[in-house]
């Protein structure tokens, strides 16, 4: 019964013994996009990580777990580490066009984001 607690929706506890809780359902998750229609967006962000690159991955539209098994494809491509959380995957290192030509292999869409473009002349 304590992981059915914990899903309970505005109430905490009650001392009505006929009350019925209203649970949050499972089943409210959103459904993994085809990887054709899903658009990610690659960048390379030091912000707050001491100087260090890290490649981010935003915009994937989905499960958790499908979530959770594209970070672990990525990492492992590229042999770093990193982590899935907050809608975003965080690469150790600037693997930013290793991961794009990954991503477009499995069909996603993406989009470069970020960055400065070199200008010839």
């Amino acid at each position: 019964m304590g992981k059915k607690k914990k899903k309970r929706v505005d109430v905490v506890y009650s001392t009505n013994p006929d009350f019925g809780y209203d649970y949050d359902d499972e089943e409210s998750e959103e459904e993994t996009l085809p990887n054709s229609e899903q658009l990610l967006y690659v960048s390379i962000d030091r912000k707050k990580r001491k100087g260090k690159d890290v490649t981010l991955i935003e915009g994937f539209v989905g499960t958790e777990d499908d979530f959770k098994d594209l970070a672990k494809k990525l990492k492992s491509s590229c042999g770093v580490g990193g982590t899935a959380k907050d809608g975003e995957i965080l690469i150790q290192g600037n693997h930013r066009d290793k991961i794009m030509k990954l991503l477009e292999g499995d069909g996603y869409k993406t989009k470069r984001k970020g960055g400065w473009v070199k200008k010839v002349g």
